[in-house]
């Protein structure tokens, strides 16, 4: 797979739209969560710590591509990627409690219960799933309420039970259960691929595109999710906490079922690129407004962090 060799495994069209997307998120957070001049302040700066600086910025990148797809404004594009990552980093900060994870090192800092402390970790997590729904349900993300009701459900219902919540209920049993491939398949559909699939569903939203107007982009989100997973999974065997900004190897030592143990090393990093070949061919009838979808599928793979 070709990639400029200035920037990596990132092409330069796609590095532009990752800066610009990350540097909107930042700033938006920056503003969102100054801290008050009272006995909340502690909690507003482990707010800041979790979410402003690091991350790849996937979630919103997804959702501006998806609204470019849909000729969408930039502005409720930018908002509803920042509700999203509000709630993929409250995941972040709850996934890592000794409860959870027990991570202590997460985007190359240490995680906000070991920067803080542990109640303080739960309130900014609970905070920031808050913020999501605020940004949602606020006339300034979109005038209709119709729109911005749908995008409540679709979130809630991508980061509740039904999603993210229940695949991450499925990774603390897969210690202590025998997964196969299909249970493997199915966590990880719940854990990653249902935000990532809001993320692509909520440019449609925003853009009035009817449930049969989305096929194409549901299935791109369903092969990418999987992809971007298996990546995961490969860099926590090859990769090195300086590249990625965390502990690795963790799966193994805790021996959890992955696509890599299942697969090998070999047979996961094919199924990955099927995958991404599989996602890429969905856009078909597409063309030059889906090259940033095409770019990140790329990405998803090559990543080294």
């Amino acid at each position: 797979m070709s990639a400029d060799p200035a920037v990596g495994v990132v092409p330069l069209a796609l590095k532009g739209a990752m800066d610009q997307v990350a540097g909107e998120i930042d700033r938006a957070f920056d503003r969102l969560l100054t801290p008050p001049g009272d006995s909340r302040a502690r909690l507003f700066e482990a707010m800041r710590h979790a979410a402003i600086g690091g991350g790849k910025r996937l979630r919103p990148l997804l959702v501006r591509a998806s609204a470019d797809l849909f000729h969408v404004d930039r502005m409720p594009a930018l908002r509803v990627g920042l509700a999203i990552e509000a709630i993929h980093v409250y995941s972040l900060v709850h996934d890592d409690l000794p409860c959870m994870d027990d991570d202590d090192l997460r985007r190359g800092r240490p995680t906000v219960h070991k920067a803080f402390d542990e109640a303080t970790a739960v309130l900014a997590g609970d905070s920031l799933h808050a913020l999501a729904f605020e940004l949602l349900a606020d006339p300034e993300t979109h005038p209709d309420p119709f729109v911005r009701c749908e995008l409540l459900v679709e979130l809630a219902r991508a980061s509740g039970p039904s999603g993210m919540a229940g695949g991450q209920m499925m990774d603390l049993v897969a210690e202590d259960a025998d997964f196969d491939i299909a249970a493997v398949t199915r966590l990880q559909q719940l854990k990653t691929g249902a935000l990532i699939g809001f993320c692509l569903e909520a440019g449609a939203i925003l853009g009035h595109v009817p449930a049969e107007g989305r096929r194409a982009i549901r299935a791109y989100s369903r092969d990418i999710g999987l992809a971007f997973q298996i990546a995961d999974d490969l860099l926590d065997v090859e990769g090195t906490a300086e590249a990625t900004g965390k502990a690795v190897g963790k799966d193994a030592a805790a021996g959890k079922a992955t696509f890599v143990s299942l697969l090998g090393v070999e047979r996961a990093r094919r199924q990955a690129e099927i995958l991404v070949d599989q996602a890429i061919g969905h856009l078909a009838a597409y063309g030059a407004e889906a090259t940033l979808f095409r770019s990140i599928a790329r990405y998803v793979v090559d990543r080294d962090r």
